[in-house]
């Protein structure tokens, strides 16, 4: 596949994950299951000419990964429906002929808490902000040690066991983009390239422990965790969101 046929492909799986979340906002209500979230995500990525590209990876039995309230990421979807003022976060990455986009957002589940309202807030405002932060000449330093700084100034803390990364032709890429760090150290960001950036924020401590199912890591200390993830490309003209939602 020619470079420029990889780069619109990248973009369809994109734009395909960000109609998916779209559909999801109304779906996601009290007593549904997250395995009903689970599949719909796969019915309508293969509808649409693209398959669940997580699903088979290393052994993963699922299209998406949907984590809830304490859980911070690649949580199990499960039929136990979701409750009024829970808090779940679904992350997915669609593979459309051979172009790969991922991204994750995190929802309130009915009438919310106030702790879950600030979480999420501080969390999508900590992705825009490590956004800013993905121009050509930047390290990828620059990206965690902004992010870094506003999540602690409001009072979250920054998981650190899991990072964003490269993507385009397959799920996990060069280089890893830490949301911890300090500004002017690691990669040079270039232009071309295709990451994610998804800070994950707890209201708590950023430990984390994994399951005994090997994939589902949630906080040690029981706080909440949200994520948001967003797949760059990084151009002359400054970062485009690949998987941008319409409002």
């Amino acid at each position: 596949m020619n470079k420029e046929k990889q780069i619109k492909n990248v973009y369809k799986a994109g734009e395909l994950v960000a109609s998916c979340h779209e559909q999801l906002r109304d779906r996601i209500v009290p007593g549904v299951s997250t395995l009903e979230l689970d599949s719909f995500v796969e019915n309508y990525l293969r509808t649409h000419g693209a398959t669940p590209e997580q699903k088979g990876y290393r052994d993963y039995p699922y299209a998406t990964c949907a984590s809830v309230n304490d859980e911070i990421c690649h949580g199990f979807p499960r039929r136990t429906p979701l409750k009024d003022g829970d808090l779940v976060t679904i992350d997915f990455v669609a593979n459309y002929q051979g172009g790969l986009a991922d991204s994750a957002w995190s929802y309130l589940v009915g009438a919310p808490h106030e702790r879950a309202v600030n979480l999420l807030h501080a969390t999508k405002h900590a992705l825009d902000i490590g956004i800013q932060q993905a121009v050509v000449g930047n390290r990828v330093g620059d990206i965690g040690a902004a992010i870094q700084r506003y999540a602690e100034s409001a009072h979250f803390s920054v998981v650190r066991q899991f990072v964003g990364h490269g993507i385009g032709k397959t799920i996990h890429e060069p280089p890893n983009i830490p949301h911890y760090g300090q500004k002017g150290t690691g990669e040079v960001l270039r232009e071309g390239m295709f990451i994610t950036i998804e800070p994950m924020l707890t209201d708590g401590n950023w430990f984390a422990v994994k399951d005994d199912n090997g994939w589902t890591a949630r906080t040690l200390d029981e706080s909440w965790a949200a994520q948001f993830e967003h797949t760059i490309h990084i151009t002359k003209d400054g970062p485009v969101i690949v998987t941008e939602q319409s409002e």
